[in-house]
């Protein structure tokens, strides 16, 4: 669990996942809703993918992969429009994340069903942990709300480019330097 959430975190660590990084976050609700959705993912692909490690024939292991992955990301999709919860086009897009097929190659395909579950659980709260932090600091900036609630009198100046692509790929930035300073000074 440490692992997906501080040692190798997908977001800020591997660096992997980025399109829904980028584009889901400009708030923390859906950072945080879209980070769960592909932490459910995660965790019943890499089940399932465990449990048909030796069924599945080596030269169609990524298609395999990538069709328990579809499944798991429709029903998941079906859930939000139960709950009239909407990501938009981007539940779809977690078929194509390369965090679930990482660790579906990279973990589940070698390991068993609890490890592989417990890795699922990790590395998906480790992506909503960085997804959350994301929204919250791009929406408090850009928007001056905090889980939709306006925590800025109105007298502050909000600043529109966080929430926009641009202030994405800079609260990335920042965030991911931060990290690495306090890392690299633990080291030390």
């Amino acid at each position: 669990l440490k692992n997906g959430i501080i040692n190798e975190n997908p977001t800020f660590v591997q660096v992997i996942g980025m399109c829904p990084t980028l584009a889901v976050t400009s708030s923390a609700i859906n950072g945080i809703g879209m980070g769960l959705s592909t932490t459910a993912v995660l965790i019943f692909a890499n089940l399932f993918v465990s449990l048909l490690r030796k069924v599945i024939p080596d030269k169609v292991r990524i298609p395999c992969f990538i069709v328990v992955i579809a499944t798991f990301v429709t029903i998941i999709e079906f859930m939000l429009k139960a709950l009239n919860a909407s990501l938009g086009l981007y539940i779809p897009l977690i078929v194509v994340n390369c965090i679930i097929l990482a660790r579906a190659e990279a973990f589940a395909s070698k390991n068993g069903p609890i490890a592989s579950i417990f890795d699922g659980i990790g590395m998906g709260l480790g992506f909503t942990i960085a997804l959350g932090v994301l929204g919250l600091v791009r929406e408090f900036i850009g928007a001056g709300t905090l889980f939709d609630i306006t925590v800025l009198p109105e007298a502050f100046p909000r600043t529109l480019l966080f929430v926009m692509a641009p202030g994405a790929f800079f609260t990335l930035a920042c965030l991911m330097a931060a990290l690495n300073y306090f890392r690299n000074k633990k080291k030390a």
